[in-house]
């Protein structure tokens, strides 16, 4: 068995899905990588797939490049173990995704005009998607739409499904009006109900607020992790002012450290005006 290709820099793709074949031998493989399923694998795949959108938050090209190459592997790293088990192999993969490009692009490899606006675009990407949905015997609106998706993104997924047929609040002040009744009944229910019910209430409310998000055209994934970021900056900020003094967290009370949470977001918003951020 030649090792050239699997040491040849410019192998490219050829030289990716050798290794991965040589890895998942079963004679001269590596056993973990020969000991793995789909089950095992889809949650690296997850992960990878948010180590990307990581890198692109924080605007870290150099990472990019890699994540991007780790999120290549796991296709690759699926595309094998269906070959192996006769379902179907990476150029399968490669010919699906390119022949649905083609296909949903009709204005840029087809006949179509492409004078139209970004939103028409949406129109017909989505009736192009219905139809292909139709085509795999799914007939609720709502079909199709992965389980597997993060939460909130499935809940707004879900939603716009719905409100194509005609199944939406048509004003924002509705939706507000139901955050608000939803956040009574939570409030009302914790000494009320069990555990599993607070639960319930919690997970109606943070549905109708990625509803809202929906209606404000906001990507509420991406408003998360923004502010995920912001906390964690904000925070790192407490942590470093009270180190300058010669004192943890645990040492600190919850008056000093938010004073010092408001420091940091003063200096934020100062730096904001300096670069005509806001």
């Amino acid at each position: 068995m030649s090792d050239d290709l699997i040491h040849d820099p410019a192998g490219g793709v050829p030289r990716l899905l050798e290794i991965m074949r040589r890895l998942r031998d079963p004679e001269t493989g590596c056993p973990w990588d020969v000991e793995q399923d789909f089950a095992s694998i889809a949650p690296y795949t997850i992960e990878e797939a948010y180590e990307v959108a990581d890198a692109i938050e924080r605007d870290a090209m150099d990472e990019l490049r890699g994540e991007l190459g780790d999120l290549l592997f796991q296709a690759v790293f699926h595309a094998q173990m269906a070959e192996e088990a006769g379902h179907f192999d990476f150029d399968d993969v490669v010919r699906g995704i390119a022949d649905k490009m083609v296909d949903r692009h009709p204005h840029v490899f087809g006949e179509e005009s492409r004078d139209k606006s970004a939103e028409q675009q949406v129109v017909d990407w989505e009736t192009i998607k219905a139809k292909e949905r139709a085509g795999k015997a799914q007939k609720g609106a709502l079909d199709g739409v992965a389980v597997g998706l993060p939460a909130l993104l499935r809940a707004v997924k879900l939603q716009k499904r719905a409100a194509r047929v005609g199944f939406d609040w048509p004003e924002t002040e509705q939706v507000l009006d139901k955050i608000a009744e939803e956040m009574r009944e939570l409030v009302e229910a914790r000494e009320k109900l069990t555990a599993t019910e607070i639960e319930e209430e919690m997970g109606d409310l943070l549905f109708v607020m990625a509803n809202l998000a929906r209606h404000l055209d906001v990507d509420p994934e991406a408003a998360l992790r923004g502010a995920n970021s912001k906390f964690l900056r904000r925070f790192k900020h407490i942590e470093r002012e009270l180190e300058a003094n010669g004192k943890t967290p645990g040492q600190s009370d919850l008056t000093e450290m938010d004073a010092l949470w408001d420091d940091a977001k003063r200096a934020e918003k100062a730096r904001a005006r300096e670069t005509g951020g806001g």
